[in-house]
């Protein structure tokens, strides 16, 4: 017994990076601090929104040599890095199926974390570790920028040491300095906005295959583009959403969970492959699950604030 005692120190040591992570972003600095790191984290979370759109199944680009399979190659054709170019011919451009896939993964988890503002620290790390693999891949490559990656990774690094987590955030929620009534009634409205935009914009075709949205592919800003089907199903969830926060009844965030996580999965399986019944892209099915993971934090909280809870 003393001996297995004596390791528990050294066990709580290694993982308190781990719980460090894990933990929320939230420590308490100055105000305006705070405001500037989350607008950061918004900022970087609306570009992995942007940019999940063109990892597309289920070749990612390998027929026509564009997409990911396109740009991943020109760590062969104009490396940054000789080893990690041997890595990307050999490993990663034989298997870009699997490999889109993960990447489609990570990035929608990128941009639901960030916007939501929820583990942001492991957001973070998420992110340098993409920017590299996008740095190392394209940095070199006609008419890129190597800064950008620079940038990007910087940007993450900053996000990581920061307090990015303490406003208009799930991590806000998570460790009580923040309300999930307020944080569901402003992505509850948001998603009602852009649902009903996407309804109107959508009535002269309304099974449209790609449909409208709020999106400028000259800002490279989008919050998903939605038929008059996907419209009604964003109205609905973000209603939801908005209901439950100002009701505090947990049931109603849960169904704006589950319908959230059920849109986002029929895109992830119609897209690439057949003409999507929400007429959307990733871009919307990564929207659709932010709106339901709050949706789960609002009927969390309910849940919590309920006597028999």
């Amino acid at each position: 017994m003393p001996e297995s005692r004596s390791h528990l120190p050294e066990t709580r040591s290694l993982l308190a990076p781990v719980r460090w992570l894990l933990a929320p972003a939230t420590d308490e600095v100055r105000r305006e601090q705070a405001y500037a790191a989350g607008f950061l984290r918004v900022l970087l979370g609306l570009m992995w929104l942007y940019n999940v759109v063109w990892k597309r199944p289920p070749d990612f680009g390998e027929d026509a040599d564009k997409g990911l399979f396109h740009f991943t190659s020109f760590a062969v054709s104009d490396p940054v890095l000789p080893p990690y170019s041997w890595v990307v011919e050999h490993a990663v451009l034989p298997n870009i199926v699997a490999f889109g896939w993960v990447v489609l993964l990570v990035e929608t988890a990128l941009a639901v974390l960030l916007l939501t503002g929820a583990w942001v620290r492991v957001a973070a790390v998420l992110g340098v570790a993409q920017s590299l693999a996008i740095g190392l891949s394209v940095a070199f490559a006609p008419d890129e920028w190597p800064w950008s990656y620079w940038l990007m990774v910087g940007a993450h690094l900053v996000i990581l040491f920061s307090s990015a987590g303490r406003v208009f955030a799930v991590d806000a929620v998570r460790s009580g300095v923040g309300s999930a009534r307020a944080l569901g009634q402003v992505w509850g409205a948001l998603a009602v906005v852009v649902g009903a935009y996407s309804v109107v914009a959508s009535a002269d075709e309304p099974l449209a295959r790609l449909g409208s949205g709020l999106a400028s592919t000259d800002w490279s800003l989008s919050l998903g583009r939605y038929n008059l089907v996907g419209g009604v199903v964003l109205v609905v969830v973000g209603a939801l959403v908005l209901v439950a926060a100002r009701s505090q009844v947990a049931v109603l965030g849960w169904a704006a969970a589950a319908v959230g996580v059920a849109a986002a999965v029929s895109l992830y399986a119609q897209v690439g492959f057949s003409d999507p019944w929400l007429g959307g892209t990733a871009t919307s099915a990564a929207f659709l699950l932010s709106v339901a993971l709050i949706g789960g934090v609002v009927a969390g909280a309910a849940r919590r604030a309920s006597p028999r809870g």
